[in-house]
């Protein structure tokens, strides 16, 4: 097999663009998070209770980081993981002659300016990775915010809030107390009771696990394995899942801030993998298009030819005077 030559391309705005433009986004999203994640410039919505809600007199956990999936360890998975597989992929796709040829055809190496050279294989890691570190944040981002706006209370509250049952405003079994100010509790808890809907580490989790499920179904072609792909998208996809049923069953968060965390991250990384980086195309996409032209000159539908009594006939006629000859 010959190996496939390209001139490459030249192009003066790339590099600007890619600078002044994606970074300047990326940065820009990177700075929100930080601010909606690790600062208090944006307060908590307050919401009522009730003094007596079963649904909030659940046991206090503990802290997050005595949690079984502690977020520091779900933080790097969720990082980690989908960037080294990419990484990865990605090498061992280039590397394979059969996968080079074709991704040198459909991507060919960028000159921009005089000096600086894109490699293909440079182009996808950047595009791929870049935009699942930009899809991370801007779920982050949509997690913050609606925990911010909702302001959705913990299965926990009441264990941490401690209102004063002996109170005016929870004398009443049924009374809705619509302030605040009743608990008793210490108030860096309470606020941190109050950011429960929708879940962030369903979220994030499933936001990663997408996104590499679609990468992987959708860049990596093996003819030798066949179950080496299901298998590495269920473990990923399954591992996402007990995320946000341990989130439940250790009291942390609703069922209805699991499954609002699931939607979320799953919306951002279907949109990022179909609309953004076009599913992740670009290896084999050349030698679909190519069988899609070769039938081009074909009609859209066929349909089975009929022969009339009158042909029939004549072919019958035919091979009698042919017979009569010979």
């Amino acid at each position: 097999m010959a190996t496939t030559t390209t001139t490459p391309l030249r192009s003066f705005s790339i590099l600007p663009c890619f600078i002044f433009v994606e970074l300047v986004i990326m940065s820009a999203t990177v700075l929100l998070a930080y601010y909606l994640e690790c600062t208090d410039l944006f307060g908590v919505h307050v919401q009522g209770f009730f003094c007596h809600d079963p649904e909030l007199l659940k046991p206090y956990p503990g802290s997050d980081e005595v949690s079984f999936v502690p977020p520091l360890l779900l933080y790097c998975v969720v990082a980690a993981t989908p960037t080294a597989i990419i990484l990865v992929g990605e090498v061992c796709m280039y590397v394979m002659r059969s996968t080079r040829d074709a991704l040198l055809v459909q991507e060919r190496t960028i000159v921009t300016g005089d000096c600086c050279y894109l490699n293909p294989l440079v182009r996808r890691i950047i595009r791929f990775i870049g935009v699942f570190a930009f899809g991370l944040f801007a779920t982050d981002i949509f997690v913050n915010a609606g925990q911010v706006v909702t302001g959705g209370l913990s299965p926990y509250f009441l264990s941490i809030c401690k209102p004063n049952y002996t109170g005016a405003d929870c004398r009443l079994h049924q009374q809705f107390v619509a302030h605040g100010n009743v608990c008793t509790g210490s108030a860096a808890l309470v606020e941190r009771a109050r950011r429960s809907f929708p879940s962030k580490d369903a979220a994030l989790s499933v936001y990663a696990a997408v996104y590499l499920t679609m990468y992987i179904t959708s860049t990596i072609r093996t003819k030798s394995s066949r179950l080496a792909k299901p298998v590495l998208c269920l473990v990923t996809l399954c591992s996402a899942f007990l995320t946000g049923l341990n989130r439940v069953s250790e009291y942390r968060n609703h069922c209805s801030d699991v499954l609002a965390g699931f939607v979320l991250g799953t919306a951002v990384a279907l949109f990022l993998g179909v609309c953004v980086v076009n599913n992740f195309k670009g290896v084999h996409g050349a030698v679909t298009q190519q069988k899609t032209e070769d039938y081009r000159g074909l009609p859209l539908m066929t349909f089975p030819r009929v022969e009339s009594p009158l042909e029939t006939l004549s072919a019958q006629n035919h091979s009698a005077s042919m017979t009569e000859v010979t």
